[in-house]
């Protein structure tokens, strides 16, 4: 069957990148009001080519937000597996546009790589599925499995509407397993499966001092400086070995088995001074930096603000001082009681002569991981080698994508994470891109992945 579908994409391929380009002309950016109306028509456009596609059912569901596409195809019979298909429409702002060597929202072609905001993230990948569920319709007539498809429009602003529809809509997004390309692989042309990502959440604390900005040189060593206080905090966060000092936060922590630390070693290791500039690399004492960066817990801090800014000296002690941190967490770790142990440790650590108070990072989610070894995530890994000509290697994340956890806890199904993003696609940057590259193979991994599935037992 494959042959058809692959030929039908090779046929139609110009005609594909065309009616992408129209898709990623769609500013459909969810952050911002003045952009309500574009999201709304990138809903339309995702209802509409399903429903020339040939999905039974398509519907634009409202929010209290932006809407959420849904389509079902039930085609293949109960004997059939079921798929959900899940991404996103809605995109970053493509600020600043200076920086931009092309137009944002104006789709362009250049050294093999397709600019445009929302090119891999996720308007995309996205696009990819469904250009082969019309090649599966129009070549063959109908598809290998089952297929639900679920694309919201708020991915990029926390998914708030998301969670509670998937709850209250229960049934109707059932499936059997989900997939996902919302990723990427670990280097160019090297075909990857995720199977685990990390969890997360964060606080913003202020740290307060003097009821208005001092003189440093009438009140020093007399009043508490709140930046000084919030340096000595940060300071007891983690030491110089990358272990983190809160107590309780490694507890019921999932250990690294010697077959993941195998599996990690065989991923190939990014260049890291050539991606991020920096001279050396650091790693949780006992950790590779892969290990550290894939499977293990990490806190960092995300901002920090206090006092003068401007040009020059302003000789003062500041009012107050304010840092902003964020936790990558792994299995065995509950977001809400690690927030509440690293509140705890700030106030513990709060020196005398300064106040503090704290605002909960609202957004979390746990960490996510599925078994290398389950069936649908090795035949993933088996359809990214026939269509890559490269074995594929198996990674965890070191990012969050909360909507996986969410779907893993409400409908306890494996979820495939099958991206093929690239390290220089620019995620969420200027000049965002995506390759060719992985448009076209990716397409035909996927071609095979759903003729194989059809047979993987679940």
């Amino acid at each position: 069957m494959s042959e058809k579908v692959l030929a039908y994409l090779q046929d139609n391929r110009e005609r594909l990148l065309e009616k992408l380009n129209e898709f990623l002309s769609i500013p459909s950016i969810s952050t911002d009001s003045v952009h309500k109306p574009d999201v709304a028509a990138a809903a339309d456009f995702v209802s509409n080519y399903l429903t020339e596609i040939g999905f039974t059912t398509v519907e634009v569901q409202e929010t209290k937000g932006h809407p959420l596409v849904y389509g079902e195809w039930n085609g293949a019979g109960e004997d059939a597996p079921t798929a959900l298909l899940y991404g996103h429409y809605d995109v970053q702002p493509a600020d600043p546009l200076e920086l931009w060597e092309s137009e944002p929202f104006k789709p362009e072609v250049r050294e093999g790589r397709l600019y445009a905001r929302g090119a891999s993230d996720d308007k995309g990948q996205v696009f990819m599925h469904l250009a082969v569920f019309e090649a599966y319709m129009k070549s063959e007539g109908s598809m290998p499995v089952n297929i639900k498809v679920c694309i919201e429009g708020e991915e990029e602003i926390g998914s708030e509407n998301l969670y509670q529809v998937l709850e209250d809509k229960k049934e109707q997004f059932a499936a059997d397993f989900a997939i996902i390309s919302d990723s990427g692989m670990v280097d160019t042309g090297q075909p990857t499966v995720l199977y685990g990502l990390k969890g997360f959440t964060g606080l913003e604390f202020t740290v307060h001092g003097p009821s208005s900005d001092l003189h440093s040189g009438i009140y020093g060593g007399v009043v508490r400086n709140p930046a000084m206080a919030l340096s000595h905090m940060l300071a007891s966060l983690k030491d110089e070995q990358e272990v983190v000092k809160v107590d309780g936060f490694y507890d019921g922590v999932e250990e690294l088995s010697e077959e993941e630390r195998k599996l990690i070693a065989d991923v190939p290791g990014e260049n890291y001074q050539q991606t991020t500039g920096v001279e050396k690399t650091v790693s949780e004492k006992g950790f590779t930096a892969k290990e550290h960066m894939m499977a293990r817990p990490t806190m960092e801090i995300n901002g920090m603000f206090s006092g003068y800014q401007g040009e020059g000296t302003k000789t003062i002690i500041p009012s107050s001082a304010t840092a902003k941190l964020t936790c990558r967490l792994v299995p065995g770790m509950d977001p809400d009681h690690i927030q509440q142990l690293v509140i705890d440790h700030l106030h513990k650590n709060l020196p005398e002569g300064v106040t503090m108070d704290v605002k909960p990072e609202p957004l979390s989610a746990k960490a996510y991981k599925v078994n290398p070894d389950h069936p649908l995530i090795k035949t993933a890994g088996d359809s990214l080698q026939k269509a890559f000509g490269k074995e594929a290697v198996y990674a965890r994340l070191g990012g969050s994508i909360p909507v996986v956890e969410s779907i893993d806890s409400i409908f306890h199904m494996p979820v495939v994470l099958l991206g093929f993003g690239t390290p220089e696609d620019r995620l969420h940057s200027p000049n965002e891109s995506f390759p060719l590259e992985s448009f076209d193979k990716g397409m035909e991994t996927l071609v095979y992945y759903w003729d194989e599935v059809k047979n993987t037992s679940l």
